[in-house]
């Protein structure tokens, strides 16, 4: 399986590992079938996410996918962040094998959690922005499959 040299970036040396103490938003999915489990935090002040961190337990690409997700939001406005798309963050890698597309849903879902969490904590509502899922694996598998 051959990776871009920036997924392998983001997976030596992944940015925002960690948490926030008190974080404006956390959102938290799975994915049964590989395991991967991704925990997204973000801090918002004035609608801009100010900071965003990951704990990931998962593969590579899970890790470098959570890297680059949470890199794009940070500065962006709440509704910039929800922009950012698991196609935006496979691009920003230079591309993901097929088999780990899914690696970048549970990325997007995860930010979108975060999302809905400080949405919810703050009764707010943003324009196109769902209740999480908790499994991302039914969701996401017909993107998997073409």
């Amino acid at each position: 399986m051959e990776y871009s040299e920036k997924v392998m970036d983001h997976f030596m040396n992944p940015r925002n590992v960690g948490e926030i103490e008190n974080a404006s938003g956390v959102g938290m999915v799975g994915n049964a079938k590989c395991g991967d489990i991704m925990k997204v935090y973000l801090q918002i002040e004035d609608n801009i996410v100010k900071d965003a961190k990951f704990r990931t337990f998962g593969c590579g690409a899970a890790v470098a996918t959570s890297s680059m997700a949470t890199e794009m939001v940070k500065g962006k406005t709440v509704e910039e962040a929800l922009e950012v798309t698991n196609r935006a963050v496979t691009e920003a890698l230079d591309g993901l094998p097929p088999v780990k597309i899914h690696c970048s849903c549970l990325a997007e879902e995860a930010l979108h959690a975060a999302l809905w969490d400080y949405a919810q904590k703050n009764n707010l509502v943003i324009a196109g922005l769902k209740a999480p899922v908790k499994d991302v694996d039914e969701l996401h598998h017909h993107e998997i499959e073409e």
